[in-house]
This record gives structure tokens, C-alpha cells and sequence, in this order.
């Protein structure tokens, strides 16, 4: 007989569940494994055929490490056709760890390659050190590569740089400064602001500099001489290669307006001063002039008490008639010369005066 047949109706439909579970289980495994293979085979097999060398338990733990295999696996296959794998520290853990520092792991390895292929000297922490910082490692990488132009004065601020000779004239000046990437100071090296800063105070000084305007217009070469020779580019993230003038353009005669601005300024000053100097003048001629009056009127008051005195001196018999008559002839004329020294109508002779 069957063996089911045999066996009591509870150890059966226990036997029968067993088998239900078990066929679920292998059905839900080869569907993991399945899903597992259709998302991770393509990664893999690229790995694989160009010798990458992520397996497919790597792809899965990226998954779990929140990394996308995608990035990691394209990256890597990049490296090692170019000829960089884990002796140049391009490796898969490092590639996980700049991916999950927030780094850019594709533009990485493009600087990587692009660094080996000038001969430059890059290596992937460097890089990754760069790409953190919040610069560009690739563009770095370019401009090393390849120089950039930039304005002096940049676009969108002044037209010119103006800087005034010894003479007083205003020369405006405009220039290029070729630079290129120095990937050794790009980690705390100062920016193109400073390059456009230091370079405009370099030729500002060396128009500065010149006795005549004319000196810098015949050489204008005299100005990137002295502006390179100052070593500008210290302690950036750039290495001048160049300084060229692009354009001279004389300006005004500063020298000359300031001077006369100046001579105006004395001229008011010399004026106020004259001024003030007449008004002293003016109130010390007041001042006399009151002198004038207060003596004029103590004359008065002095002449007022000759009368008095002559009558005192009637009364007390120290002056007869015969000498009074001697004083007012000594009056007269005294009053006739005075009116004859002095132009004008002859003074009438006062009454009872003998000539």
C-alpha cells in the first residue's frame, strides 16, 4: 500500500505543509536570487571582463552601505583602463569612502586620468583632498594643462586701472594675466580675486614709479617686469606665467588740477587772512579815532579852564590889564599864522584883539 496510506490523517496534512513552506522558501529564494542577479549581473560581468575585480558580494554591500554601485563600478572600470588601479590608491574602499564624504568619484578619476596623461603630479588623495575642498579638480587639472586669461581690472567692475606718474599725468591701463592651476596650493591658496587685486596694485605702483608718462608709453613691457619680478602669485592657487598690457590710454593732467586746486585753496586762505588783517585795521582806526575824540575833548575841557584862570588871577592881582592884552595879541597871531599855513578864507580877527 501507499505509504500516505499508511500514516495517520495529522502526520499527513504536517508532511503536506512542510512541503508547501519548503517549495515557498525555494520559490522566494530564487526570486531574491534572481532579482539579485538581473540588478548586480550587468555591474558584475563589466567588472569582471575588465578586471575591476569587484565581486558580486561587493555589489550587494554597497547596496546596504547606501552607495550606488553604478558610480563606484564606472569609476573603478575608468581607473584601471587607464592604467591606475590599487597601487596608485584606487581602490574600491577608497572610491566608497569619497562617495560617502559627499565627494564627486567620476570627476575624481576623469582628473586622475586626465593628471597621468599631462605627466602631472596628481595622486588620488590629493584629488580627493581637492574635490572636498569645494574646488573644481578637473577644471585644476585643465588650467594646469591649459593657461587661462584673465582681465585686470574683471569684467563688470572699473573700465581701467589708473595710476599717475611722478609728472602728475593719468595713464589707464588695461591688462591679461595668464595663470595656470598650481594643484599644490589649491587647498588654502587664495582665489582669481586675489591674482586681479595684487596684480592692479603691482602696475598702479610701477606707473607710480615713472618720472615721466612717457617713459611707460614707449615701454609698456617696464610695467609687467616689475610686476612679475614682485612674485604676485605667492601663496595662490595659481602660478603667473604672464603679464601682457593689452591698452595705455593717457588721462588727465592730475598733477596740474591738483595744483591749481591748491593754489585756490591758498588763495582763499591768503585772502582770509587779509581780510581779517583789514578788519583789525579797521577797528584799531576806531579805536583811534576814538583816542582822537576823547583827547579833543580833554583839550576842550582843558581850554575851557583857561578863562577861568585868567579871571582867578584878575582877582587876586596876578595878572594886570597891560598883560592880558599881550596874551590875546599872542592869540592872534598865533590864529593868523595857523590860517595862513593852512589853505582856505582868512579867519576874521575877533573883536577887541589888537594886530
Amino acid at each position: 500500500m501507499p505509504l500516505f496510506a499508511q500514516q495517520p490523517p495529522a502526520e499527513t496534512d504536517a508532511w503536506q505543509i512542510a512541503i508547501v513552506v519548503g517549495i515557498i522558501v525555494v520559490i522566494i529564494a530564487g526570486l531574491f536570487i534572481f532579482g539579485v542577479f538581473v540588478k548586480y549581473f550587468r555591474y558584475w560581468i563589466q567588472s569582471v571582463t575588465t578586471g575591476a575585480g569587484i565581486g558580486i558580494f561587493d555589489l550587494i554591500g554597497m547596496t546596504f552601505r547606501r552607495v550606488r554601485p553604478d558610480v563606484i563600478v564606472s569609476s573603478k572600470i575608468m581607473a584601471v583602463q587607464a592604467g591606475m588601479g590599487d597601487r596608485q590608491g584606487v581602490t574600491e574602499k577608497a572610491l566608497e569612502a569619497h562617495y560617502l564624504a559627499g565627494g564627486n568619484v567620476p570627476l575624481v578619476i576623469r582628473a586622475l586620468i586626465a593628471a597621468n596623461k599631462a605627466k602631472l603630479d596628481l595622486d588620488f588623495k590629493l584629488a580627493t583632498a581637492i574635490d572636498l575642498a569645494g574646488r573644481n579638480v578637473l577644471e585644476a587639472v585643465q588650467t594646469s594643462v591649459n593657461p587661462k586669461v584673465i582681465d585686470c581690472p574683471a569684467r563688470g567692475g572699473r573700465d581701467s586701472l589708473d595710476g599717475i606718474a611722478q609728472n602728475g599725468i593719468q595713464l589707464k591701463v588695461k591688462a591679461r594675466v595668464t595663470v595656470r592651476a598650481n594643484l599644490r596650493q589649491l587647498i588654502g591658496g587664495a582665489t582669481e580675486e586675489t591674482i586681479i587685486a595684487r596684480v592692479g596694485e603691482g602696475i598702479v605702483s610701477a606707473i607710480g614709479s615713472a618720472k615721466l608718462h612717457l617713459e611707460v608709453l614707449e615701454n609698456p613691457d617696464r610695467i609687467s617686469k616689475m610686476v612679475l619680478s614682485r612674485r604676485l602669485d605667492s601663496q595662490t592657487a595659481f602660478e603667473i606665467v604672464s603679464i601682457d598690457i593689452a591698452d595705455v590710454d593717457v588721462g588727465d593732467n592730475v598733477g596740474a588740477r591738483l595744483q591749481a586746486d591748491q593754489a585756490e585753496a591758498d588763495m582763499r586762505v591768503a585772502r582770509a587772512n587779509a581780510e581779517g588783517r583789514r578788519a583789525l585795521a579797521v577797528a584799531e582806526e576806531q579805536e583811534n579815532i576814538a583816542l582822537i575824540e576823547e583827547n579833543r575833548a580833554k583839550l576842550v575841557e582843558a581850554e575851557a579852564q583857561v578863562p577861568l584862570a585868567i579871571a582867578h588871577a584878575f582877582r587876586e592881582g596876578s595878572l594886570g590889564l597891560m598883560d592880558y592884552y599881550k596874551l590875546r595879541n599872542i592869540q592872534a597871531d598865533t590864529d593868523m599864522r595857523t590860517a595862513i599855513a593852512r589853505p582856505g578864507p582868512a579867519p576874521t580877527p575877533k573883536p577887541g584883539t589888537a594886530a
